[in-house]
């Protein structure tokens, strides 16, 4: 399913990294960056989780939520959380049907070689659930600064 701006952001029920559930439905009334990142603890995926932890805090004045999103496990999560000391919540969509939904697990391709993938993706979603905003070049060491309109 191909998600567009102006639509409504699809709802999901997943997990987080303490195996508690998730929806996106229980931030109505919040905006929230939802952002689709490959792996953690990679070099690319960590720096963009630590430039959203060192500005967490003008994201919440912004009024942002911020949930992060990959197929790892949610022990993984707490081991990238742990290391990172990130303040924010991380899906762990393990049978990637969060991924479905926002359309970011897709062919990819990688020095002649072809495989599925999360391609890394960020949704802004309104406080009406709407999606308000899609940023697909992600620039991880800078990303905050795209969600904050600084770019």
């Amino acid at each position: 399913m191909a998600v567009a701006v102006g639509q409504p952001a699809p709802d999901f029920n997943a997990i987080d990294q303490n195996g508690e559930p998730v929806s996106l439905s229980q931030f109505k009334g919040k905006k929230v960056v939802l952002y689709f990142y490959p792996k953690d603890s990679t070099p690319g995926c960590t720096a963009q989780a630590c430039n959203l932890r060192d500005n967490h805090a003008q994201l919440i004045e912004a009024g942002y939520v911020v949930l992060g999103v990959s197929t790892d496990s949610p022990k993984r999560h707490q081991n990238f959380i742990a290391k990172n000391e990130l303040p924010f919540t991380l899906i762990a969509d393990e049978d990637k049907q969060v991924h479905e939904l926002y359309d970011t697990w897709q062919l990819k391709k990688f020095m002649g070689r072809e495989y599925m993938g999360t391609v890394r993706t960020t949704f802004i979603i309104d406080e009406e659930g709407n999606l308000a905003e899609i940023i697909s070049k992600v620039k991880t060491k800078e990303h905050s600064a795209q969600i904050l309109g600084e770019q």
